[in-house]
């Protein structure tokens, strides 16, 4: 076989890799990204690769599909809820995080103050993939998740600012506490102006431009996310904040194929993922990183227990959280490819002792994902921060065939035992005009219903509605009380209805 074809079958092959170890990790309980970076460090005793400027092109584009699709699923109500204490995290939090873990690297790896700090920066923000991955299938408090979710989508921008900031410093030492602050507010302030105006255009452009095929409708939303990423780094903001920002409103949006669109922007992050972390385990060499063994042992321990703790009691001080709340929010801060992605920075611009931080942050990395993510069930149940309730599902639509161009959706609710249609027959519950359940799905069981049918909670049920009727729909069914007549919503037969 000739190049190409080799090349094409080892991507076939890390791909294959990728998927059955991400069903090996979730076995495990181990964040998929460990055992993702274990497979790029074997296959780097085969497979000889030291580009550091093509891994932090790939790695930047993986974070924008990888930010964008967290996006997507975020509930906008429960980051509305907890936005304080998220700012404050991703801002104060990193930068106590990186003056406490900094100080300790000073002297842990005999570098100077600057190049310290530099570590500290690097390792100072959490990973939107490990944290999104590690937590999306864990029944923990939706406040204690809402945060860390919140927080891991919007400290990217922090830790670039920082480990760019300190790049420009140790090559240029120069310090002008003005001039940076006007600089770290123009990337966050330019940043969230173009995520909302993004935002508010994609889902403009993706509901009216009326595109042949639904399969196209993906495509444009995650060229979209790159689009709002690189214009906002040409504006010399965070792109990253952008994306994130973006996601939020898309996903919270009536938008047109939603299903479509998540579901591809899902598995698209998952190839992102596995591609990302094995292309940064072939950048390592294992016996690199017996060099760091004690000092990466030693920082990763200190930034568990000691510096990512004081970043977040620093930066929770006057929020409403407890301190068994605090404690695991400081634990599940968990590191992943952002700070190795940040590493390659000083690799690229050739500081003296790249190499080392470099090799510093990877041990730091894989140790704090591989202990703090395994352990993140034991933790919040030892730290009684489990959730009361299974975690319900958020609601979402599947399309029927052309539904762009249809007046009907098919919608996907999920019975909570707390809302009033738990228990109660179909044919007691009044549905607004054209209105029908189609399906109910019962544990494993798939149930045809009638006027008979009690819905139960845990119940997932398919209801073919009019586009105009939706909200009314999550309202019905969504609703913990039973309405009495002054709040019951207004359902009403319009000559309209009767001629749909």
């Amino acid at each position: 076989m000739g190049v190409i074809e080799n090349i094409i079958l080892l991507l076939s092959v890390l791909l294959m890799i990728g998927v059955f170890t991400a069903k090996f990790s979730t076995k495990l309980g181990l964040p998929a990204l460990v055992l993702f970076i274990a497979a790029g460090m074997v296959l780097s005793r085969y497979i000889y690769f030291d580009d550091a400027w093509l891994t932090q092109l790939i790695g930047t584009l993986a974070l924008v599909v990888i930010l964008f699709e967290g996006g997507l699923q975020t509930d906008f109500k429960n980051v509305k809820s907890v936005y304080k204490p998220s700012l404050a995290l991703a801002t104060i939090g990193v930068f106590v995080t990186t003056i406490v873990i900094g100080a300790a690297a000073k002297y842990l790896l005999d570098i100077s103050w600057l190049e310290g700090m530099l570590f500290g920066a690097i390792v100072g923000s959490t990973d939107a993939a490990a944290v999104f991955s590690v937590l999306g299938n864990k029944n923990i408090k939706r406040r204690l998740t809402s945060v860390l979710e919140a927080e891991s989508g919007t400290n990217d921008p922090m830790a670039v600012f920082l480990t760019i900031t300190l790049i420009q410093l140790i090559q240029a030492p120069t310090f002008e506490p003005f001039s940076l602050l006007l600089h770290f507010l123009w990337q966050m302030g330019i940043g969230l102006f173009m995520g909302l105006l993004m935002g508010k255009f994609s889902v403009w452009v993706i509901n009216k431009i009326n595109l042949d095929s639904s399969g196209l409708y993906p495509v444009l939303s995650i060229a979209l996310a790159i689009f709002a990423f690189s214009t906002t780094t040409i504006f010399n903001a965070s792109g990253f904040l952008a994306v994130y920002v973006m996601a939020v409103l898309i996903g919270n949006a009536e938008l047109t194929y939603r299903h479509s669109i998540i579901g591809f922007n899902e598995g698209f992050a998952w190839m992102m993922q596995i591609v990302m972390f094995i292309l940064l385990g072939l950048l390592v060499f294992p016996k690199d990183l017996l060099v760091v063994a004690w000092q990466g042992i030693v920082l990763a321990v200190l930034l568990m227990v000691v510096a990512r703790p004081v970043g977040v009691f620093a930066s929770l001080v006057f929020s409403r959280f407890d301190v068994r709340e605090k404690l695991f929010i400081s634990w599940a801060g968990l590191k992943g490819a952002v700070p190795i992605i940040l590493a390659t920075y000083p690799l690229v611009e050739g500081l003296e002792n790249s190499q080392l931080i470099f090799n510093a942050v990877f041990f730091v990395v894989l140790t704090s994902a591989l202990v703090q993510g395994a352990a993140i069930s034991p933790v919040a149940q030892y730290l009684k921060v489990m959730g009361t309730s299974k975690k319900i599902q958020a609601p979402h639509s599947l399309e029927l065939v052309s539904m762009g161009k249809t007046n009907s959706e098919m919608m996907e609710l999920q019975i909570n035992e707390e809302t009033y249609v738990a228990y109660k027959e179909i044919q007691d519950i009044e549905l607004p005009p054209h209105t029908l359940i189609t399906a109910v799905i019962r544990g494993s069981k798939l149930i045809t219903p009638y006027g008979g049918t009690v819905l139960k909670p845990e119940d997932v049920l398919y209801i073919l509605v009019p586009k105009k009727r939706k909200k009314e729909i999550r309202a019905l069914f969504l609703k913990k009380e039973e309405w009495t007549t002054f709040d019951r919503p207004s359902i009403v037969r319009t000559r309209e209805d009767e001629e749909e």
